[in-house]
């Protein structure tokens, strides 16, 4: 469950950066009279970015957690029956969550209460419904989203089940896999070792 809310928290990182871009009040003066507004008044009107800055953080602590685990691949592996590219799952959550809740005006209070209450109800459905895996920064981060089917161990056939790779898969590649979820999957290529 920690690990699903950090890919959650780590799927709004652009969202955090760009109301940062948005609501950020540095005053700039370039007269000789200039003089420092007060840490304090500075604060107050960069109340928002500075909030924003704490998601950040612990997206990149989730995202370090995510890669710690992944580096701990089991040499289980599996052999791709089935196979669709379904990138598109990232884009799909850019556009339907990210893109609108930016458009938010920041400084209305009631705004900031409905954005953070729908954040919460968007978070609560991304992690019941196991969308961790339709992570727009993943993308970014070279990562690839596959629905497949599978024969593992004794010739268990496994069908649409998820899977996140940083390669480019096709049918029949053999992959060794570490289980995320019920039905999804971080895999690496098993490369021919005839070569």
């Amino acid at each position: 469950m920690k690990r699903k809310i950090g890919l959650y928290i780590l799927s709004l990182w652009l969202m955090f950066a760009l109301i940062i871009i948005i609501t950020i009040k540095i005053p700039i003066y370039f007269g000789d009279d200039w003089e420092y507004i007060g840490t304090k008044q500075l604060v107050s009107l960069n109340l928002i970015p500075i909030i924003c800055i704490v998601p950040i953080i612990v997206g990149f602590f989730a995202y370090y957690d995510f890669s710690y685990r992944l580096k701990g691949t089991a040499e289980l592996a599996f052999q791709i029956t089935e196979i669709e590219n379904i990138d598109y799952e990232h884009l799909t959550f850019l556009t339907t969550y990210i893109v609108p809740l930016v458009c938010f005006n920041f400084d209305n209070e009631r705004y900031q209460v409905v954005l953070l209450i729908l954040l919460v109800i968007i978070g609560i459905i991304y992690i019941r419904t196991d969308l961790f895996y339709a992570n727009p920064t993943l993308a970014v981060l070279k990562f690839r989203i596959y629905k497949a089917s599978g024969t593992f161990v004794r010739d268990e056939l496994r069908n649409n089940i998820i899977i996140i790779t940083r390669e480019k898969l096709t049918n029949k590649d053999k992959v060794k896999y570490l289980r995320l979820d019920n039905r999804i999957y971080y895999v690496k290529k098993i490369i021919n070792e005839q070569k």
